[in-house]
């Protein structure tokens, strides 16, 4: 284990290749690593800087997110891009670190409204694959000139930098929620009716499609905002059939589940994808898969995410989920480590873009000593 910054920048320095690793929850996630030495960042832990009242918060990369959410809770303040817990899609224990979800850039079902990961960090501190020790961004909001290179992390999956502290934005919490649920609508119909609600001045805060199930809509804020958002919501999408409302804590539980992916958890041998696609094209997305494959879904983020099971396979099926849609790009999430060697995890790249990636890469980490091999197959 290094324990410190000096330490780390020496240890790197002196050549070889690592396995960067805080609490190791997301080791599931993208490529097996194939560094030669294990490279502990659990002592970087613990919450350095929390100011309420400026909305900002700086811990260590390995502090837990437990940790976070539970300090954050007394002040009745989150992280408003709700970072989800893979522990049970991973099969693993415990809900990882901060600057785990940052490196893997996971963000839940208010993504819609609040934005992405990438959005809700400014600042963070690091060595990179040079051995150089250095830091970016502040703890203000508009406090970049130039290149932001904090949102670089965010989905870098620790090959940029070895990252030792974050800062983030941090947000209150609404008062009270509630999720309005439509039943009985297909694939289409339920698109429909999430793009009619998201379109509408009621501030929709999420919205997913259980096929079979549901459809869900969440609105949040204080409570006489909610209800007349809520009714005003209702009416509008009268056409689509008889709104029920999901009251604050069931309506918390089933978005947990969402944001957590507990729908698709079931049989751990199945692989589960990730697929990032126009939000009306969905449906025929997975009709196309279905068409092929055994497949298990549900919609978020009001169609424009799609998470998707199918068969366990030497490919994952990969030509085939990825032939089924022209734009957007699809993300293998779990699969065994075989598999994971052998399959593109993350969307073939254009040449400009891969041209782009490795200048990047060149740029932190010339010699591929951080995580080689996490995200693409020669790095």
């Amino acid at each position: 284990m290094v324990e410190t910054e000096a330490e780390l920048a020496t240890l790197i320095a002196a050549g070889g290749s690592f396995d960067v690793r805080g609490s190791g929850t997301k080791q599931g996630l993208g490529r097996p690593v194939r560094g030669d030495t294990l490279l502990d960042m659990s002592a970087f832990n613990g919450i350095s800087l929390y100011e309420p009242d400026e909305l900002v918060l700086e811990a260590g990369a390995a502090t837990p997110l437990a940790t976070i959410e539970k300090a954050l809770a007394k002040n009745h303040q989150h992280l408003a891009f709700e970072p989800p817990n893979y522990a049970r899609l991973l099969g693993v224990k415990g809900s990882g670190t901060i600057g785990g979800i940052m490196a893997c850039g996971l963000s839940g079902p208010r993504r819609l409204k609040a934005g992405a990961a990438r959005d809700h960090i400014l600042g963070f501190r690091g060595v990179s694959g040079r051995g150089e020790v250095f830091k970016a961004g502040g703890r203000v909001v508009k406090n970049v000139t130039g290149f932001d290179l904090s949102k670089l992390m965010a989905g870098s999956y620790g090959t940029l930098v070895a990252l030792t502290s974050v800062t983030v934005k941090v947000l209150p919490v609404g008062e009270t929620e509630e999720t309005l649920v439509l039943t009985g609508l297909d694939d289409a119909r339920a698109v429909k009716a999430m793009s009619l609600a998201m379109q509408s001045a009621c501030e929709v805060s999420a919205a997913a499609h259980l096929p079979g199930i549901a459809t869900v809509l969440r609105l949040e804020g204080v409570r006489p905002s909610v209800v007349y958002r809520r009714d005003r919501l209702a009416g509008l999408l009268a056409e689509f059939g008889r709104c029920d409302v999901l009251a604050e804590k069931p309506s918390a539980k089933q978005w947990q589940q969402i944001r957590d992916v507990h729908p698709l958890c079931g049989d751990e041998n199945r692989a589960i994808w990730k697929l990032s696609v126009t939000p009306s094209l969905a449906p025929g997305i997975v009709a196309t898969i279905s068409g092929q494959l055994e497949a298990r879904y549900f919609f978020d983020w009001a169609g424009g995410l799609i998470w998707l099971s199918v068969p366990a396979a030497a490919d994952a099926s990969a030509p085939i989920i990825r032939g089924s849609f022209a734009e957007g790009h699809a993300t293998l999430m779990r699969a065994s480590t075989e598999v994971r060697a052998t399959v593109d995890i993350f969307h073939p790249q254009t040449s400009a873009l891969a041209g782009l990636t490795t200048r990047v890469k060149q740029t932190f980490d010339p010699n591929a000593v951080l995580n080689p091999g996490r995200m693409y197959k020669d790095v």
